[in-house]
């Protein structure tokens, strides 16, 4: 089998994280997105 375990756990886990980051940035820049429009439209609502 040999030593290579190392390696081949650290990259499991380095493709798991980059996975979850591909998920969880997109979902957390839409919500700041979506914050940032309703603050706009409550600001141009009371002009």
């Amino acid at each position: 089998m040999g030593n290579h375990g190392v390696y081949v756990w650290t990259s499991y886990g380095i493709s798991l994280a980059v996975l979850i980051l591909n998920v969880a940035l997109p979902a957390l820049a839409r919500r700041r997105y979506l914050q940032d429009e309703a603050r706009r439209l409550r600001r141009e609502e009371s002009k």
